[in-house]
C-alpha cells in the first residue's frame, strides 16, 4: 500500500513502495530452433488493485505466484526476473539545512508570529552563509523583504502550526509502525548518488517532433497499442497515444534507450503545441492532475527547465478534456503570485471551483522536516489546489454520491525522492474522494502510473529501465 497511515491530518505515504507495488517483471522465453527471442511483457506480481481503487490489477494465474529472481522452467523455458525502483532515489536519511535544536519537529510547536518567522529565517541565512565562508558583508543578505517575501511569510504564519502538528501525528504513527527510524541517519552510510543525464533528451526530441511532415489526422491512427514488440518508430509515438492495455507492463525502446510502461497505462510523448492526439484521443477524465513547469529565478538562471507564461497555463484544453465534476489537482510552488494565479484566475477560467489546499510535507527516513519549517529560502512543502469542474447541477449531484466532499486541508506526509520533481502518487490519497475505476490524467507528466493516461515532453523520463534495478535469478 502507498499509504502507510490514515490520520485526520492526512496521509503518511511511502512512495518508493508505491512504484514497485505495481510490478515490473520480466518474461524471458527462449524458442527453438533460432536462438533466443524476447518476450517483452512484464507481468505485475502485485494486486496494485489492492492499493487504490483505480490502480491496474495484475493478471490471474493457477499456482503460486513466483518471488522476485524466481525461475519457472516450462515447455518453451521461460525464466522470469523482476525490475524495482532504486532504493537510494529514496534514501533521504539527514536534512538537507539542519534546523536548531529548539526548531526541531520533536519539540511540539511553540506559537511563532510573524516577526518569530522573519528572525528565525535571517539567523537560518547566516548560518548558511557562515558554513558557505561567506563572510564579505556585500554577499550577506539584507535584513529587507520584498514583496514577495513578505507575502510568503505571511501565507506561511497562516499553515504553519497545521503543518507542524499534522507532520509530528504522521511521523509519530510512522515511528511507532518502524517505518521511519529516529537512528536513521546514524547507521545509513549509504552515498546518494543520483545519475546525470538518463535518456536520450526527451524534451529536445519533442521539439525535433515540429519538424517531421505534417500527419494527416483522416488517415492516422489516433492509439498506437503496445503489442511485442519494443521499438517505435519516433514519429509514431510522437503523434499519437500509447496504449499498454494489457495485464502486464511493455519495454519500448525510443531512439536506443529502454523505457518500462506499466500496465493499463497510456501517454502522449509531446509539448504543449501537440496536444491533438490527446484530445483526438476522446477519453473524458474524472480527475487531472497539473504540475506547471512554473517561471521562477533559478529556471531563468540555469536554462535547464523550460517554463509557461500564465498566458500560455490558461491554454490548456482542460475543459475539453474534463469530464462533469472532475476533480483537478493543481501542484503549485511556494510562490503567493503563483498560488493567486491559480485560485483568482486559472481555476475561473476553466469553470474550476476552489475546494481546498493541501500540502505535501518532505521528511527524512528518521521523520525530520527535509528543511526547516521555518526557512526563507526553501520550505519543506509544497501547496496542491484541489477544484472540481462546475458544470450542470444534476450530474454534479449524481457524480457526488458516494464520494466524500474534499476536505478544506490534508498532509501528504512522504519521504521525497532525490530525483528532480518526481513528485509522491496521489492515486491513494484521492480514492476516497473519486468513484472507483475513473478516468485519470496527469499533465505535464515525468513518469507513468497505472490506470492512468499521461503527458508531457518529458512523460517516460523516470520511467528508463536505468532509475530500475534488475533483480538477478537466485
Amino acid at each position: 500500500m502507498s499509504v502507510v497511515h490514515r490520520l485526520t491530518a492526512g496521509w503518511l505515504v511511502d512512495h518508493l513502495s508505491f512504484i514497485n507495488q505495481c510490478g515490473y517483471e520480466i518474461c524471458d522465453s527462449f524458442a527453438y530452433p533460432g536462438g533466443v527471442t524476447l518476450d517483452t511483457s512484464v507481468t505485475s506480481t502485485e494486486d496494485c488493485h489492492a492499493t487504490s481503487t483505480f490502480a491496474a490489477t495484475s493478471s490471474s494465474r493457477d499456482g503460486p505466484i513466483p518471488g522476485p529472481g524466481d525461475v519457472i522452467e516450462t515447455e518453451s523455458r521461460t525464466a522470469k526476473t523482476r525490475y524495482v525502483f532504486r532504493e537510494e532515489f529514496f534514501d533521504v536519511s539527514k536534512p538537507h539545512i539542519a534546523a536548531a535544536p529548539e526548531e526541531q519537529l520533536w519539540q511540539g510547536c511553540p506559537e511563532v508570529s510573524l516577526t518569530e518567522i522573519k528572525a528565525s529565517s535571517n539567523r537560518e541565512e547566516h548560518r548558511e552563509g557562515t558554513k558557505s565562508g561567506i563572510r564579505d558583508s556585500k554577499h550577506k543578505r539584507k535584513c529587507v523583504f520584498n514583496r514577495g517575501e513578505l507575502d510568503a511569510l505571511e501565507y506561511h504564519s497562516k499553515v504553519r502550526n497545521l503543518i507542524w502538528e499534522g507532520t509530528l501525528h504522521l511521523v509519530q504513527e510512522g515511528l511507532k509502525s518502524g517505518f521511519l527510524h529516529r537512528n536513521t541517519a546514524e547507521l545509513s552510510c549509504r552515498k546518494n548518488v543520483v545519475p546525470g543525464h538518463i535518456g536520450c533528451g526527451l524534451a529536445e526530441l519533442c521539439e525535433m517532433a515540429k519538424q517531421f511532415p505534417a500527419v494527416n489526422e483522416s488517415d492516422h491512427q489516433a492509439v498506437h497499442v503496445l503489442d511485442d514488440e519494443t521499438s517505435i518508430p519516433e514519429q509514431d509515438l510522437l503523434s499519437c497515444v500509447t496504449e499498454n492495455s494489457s495485464n502486464s507492463a511493455k519495454i519500448v525502446v525510443l531512439m536506443g534507450q529502454k523505457y518500462l510502461v506499466p500496465p493499463k497505462s497510456s501517454f502522449l510523448l509531446s509539448d504543449i503545441s501537440c496536444l491533438q492526439p490527446l484530445l483526438s484521443y476522446k477519453k473524458k477524465y474524472d480527475v487531472i492532475v497539473i504540475d506547471p513547469p512554473w517561471e521562477n529565478k533559478s529556471v531563468k538562471r540555469s536554462n535547464r527547465y523550460s517554463h509557461l507564461s500564465s498566458w500560455q497555463i490558461k491554454q490548456i484544453p482542460v475543459p475539453a478534456l474534463a469530464a462533469p465534476n472532475c476533480l483537478v489537482v493543481t501542484w503549485v510552488t511556494n510562490r503567493q503570485k503563483h498560488l493567486r494565479f491559480v485560485k483568482d484566475e486559472l481555476y475561473p477560467y476553466w469553470s474550476v471551483k476552489t475546494l481546498a489546499e493541501w500540502h505535501w510535507v518532505k521528511i527524512t527516513r528518521a521523520g525530520e522536516f527535509v528543511l526547516p519549517l521555518d526557512s526563507l529560502h526553501k520550505k519543506p512543502y509544497e501547496v496542491l489546489v484541489l477544484g472540481r469542474v462546475q458544470g450542470d447541477v444534476k450530474e454534479t449531484l449524481r457524480k457526488s454520491e458516494d464520494v466524500l466532499p474534499i476536505p478544506e486541508h490534508k498532509l501528504i506526509v512522504s519521504i521525497p525522492c532525490s530525483l528532480h520533481s518526481h513528485k509522491p502518487p496521489l492515486t491513494g490519497v484521492l480514492a476516497d474522494f473519486i468513484k472507483p475505476d475513473v478516468e485519470c490524467l496527469e499533465l505535464f507528466a515525468r513518469n507513468l502510473q497505472p490506470g492512468w493516461t499521461s503527458w508531457g515532453n518529458e512523460v517516460l523520463k523516470f520511467q528508463h529501465i536505468d532509475y530500475f534495478t534488475l533483480l538477478q535469478n537466485e
